[in-house]
């Protein structure tokens, strides 16, 4: 393990690490329809708004919300989202964040784990890692389902840190691109936890939520990392 004193860095996939062009968003949209949310009108605004305000938490929470608790019809509103979302991968053209892969390799290279982490399910992250050829990029990937809970509980964190052997949580530094990326990682009492322009939510909204740091990409993590 590294002698520097973040052992574990733990990254979110969708707009932290992968660009993935809105596929979020637009496989809500077939979700909601589903889940007999009206296609137009304030309740799908509303809906809407919740999923952006939101993003970044296991999907599965999302939508027992929208749904007040309605067990049934947010497994099939969820199981609707993670087929529209796998159907869509096929289509798109999901690339790396620039830099992400020499931002990962560097850390590695450092003695540095790197668990990459989600909310979507562990068949649909399996499907992202394909598509991008990341099998064998970082040491760990989870889902929520990997670890008990998703975001913004900290379960995925501590997974990964029991999983690779840290020595302790605060030598863990946490990136993601929302502000429950960041409730996860506050959580999870990691040494370093840090918001990234590259997504959905803003400088603000990341620091309000009580990133420890705001970086304007993956690029700059190593950096980062290193240094604390």
């Amino acid at each position: 393990m590294s002698d520097n004193k973040i052992q574990l860095a733990a990254l979110d996939m969708a707009g932290t690490t992968v660009a993935d062009g809105g596929l979020v968003l637009r496989a809500f949209e077939s979700a909601a329809t589903t889940a007999g949310i009206e296609p137009q009108g304030p309740r799908r605004e509303q809906a809407r708004r919740y999923v952006v305000d939101t993003m970044g938490q296991s999907k599965i929470e999302v939508f027992r919300a929208l749904l007040d608790g309605d067990e049934a019809a947010a497994h099939r509103a969820n199981l609707a989202f993670e087929t529209a979302y796998e159907a869509l991968v096929d289509e798109a053209d999901i690339t790396p964040i620039p830099g992400a892969v020499e931002a990962i390799t560097a850390l590695r290279e450092a003695g540095v784990r790197v668990a990459l982490t989600t909310g979507f399910s562990r068949s649909t992250q399996d499907k992202l890692l394909a598509a991008l050829g990341w099998a064998d990029l970082v040491d760990l990937t989870l889902a929520p389902s990997d670890a008990g809970r998703g975001r913004p509980y900290p379960d995925m964190v501590l997974a990964a840190a029991l999983r690779l052997r840290v020595d302790a949580v605060d030598r863990i530094a946490v990136l993601g691109d929302t502000t429950s990326d960041i409730a996860t990682g506050l959580a999870a009492g990691a040494g370093i936890v840090a918001g990234t322009l590259t997504g959905t939510h803003s400088a603000d909204q990341l620091r309000a939520a009580g990133a420890t740091h705001v970086v304007a990409s993956v690029a700059e993590f190593p950096a980062l990392v290193l240094a604390h």
